[in-house]
């Protein structure tokens, strides 16, 4: 979607155009649905990112003119995420999915070989993943997952730019070290 489409889909849904407000959701559905997995387990996450839409709805006299929307979305996805995961007091056995396998999205259908080797590279990063301290994962989910850039995961997270980056290398050399077979601190 252009800037500029989206643009005039936020100032119509902000005038209470819901048809606008469900094209903008369309288009960030996908993102909203990996960073709720990432941050709060795959089990919630339609449900994180129900809540969430429907809080940004009531939200949007506070989202800022001439701001970017996904980064706003996303960051009232993270919150909610982050709540649910608190409230119900899960620290541990954090599963991701991945809405698309990318192969598969390119139409290229793997083999059952290379679907069987896809899954267990997944579940070690997911396990990896898992065993990271909460900031630096997700931190590392926003930057690697879902492709967000330094100053959208400062934003979508709430932390300035230069903590993304230091995490971000961080849990990226914890991650590798786990992946290696390491220790995960």
């Amino acid at each position: 979607m252009a800037p500029s489409d989206e643009a005039d889909l936020v100032e119509r849904a902000r005038a209470g155009d819901v048809d606008a407000y469900a094209d903008l959701l369309a288009a960030h559905q996908a993102a909203a649905r990996r960073l709720a997995a990432a941050l709060g387990g795959s089990g919630d996450a339609d449900e994180v990112v129900q809540d969430a839409f429907v809080k940004a709805w009531y939200g949007f006299p506070g989202f800022r003119r001439g701001s970017a929307f996904r980064p706003w979305l996303l960051r009232i996805v993270a919150n909610e995420a982050r709540n649910r995961r608190r409230a119900a007091g899960r620290r541990a056995g954090y599963e991701l999915r991945f809405a698309t396998d990318r192969a598969a999205s390119a139409g290229a259908e793997p083999s059952p070989e290379a679907a069987v080797l896809v899954t267990e590279a997944r579940r070690s990063v997911v396990a990896a993943l898992a065993g990271l301290p909460e900031g630096l994962r997700d931190v590392v989910a926003c930057r690697h997952l879902l492709e967000l850039s330094e100053q959208e995961t400062g934003v979508v997270l709430g932390l300035p730019r230069g903590t993304v980056k230091s995490r971000t290398s961080r849990g990226l050399r914890r991650l590798a070290r786990a992946l290696e077979g390491g220790d995960r601190g």
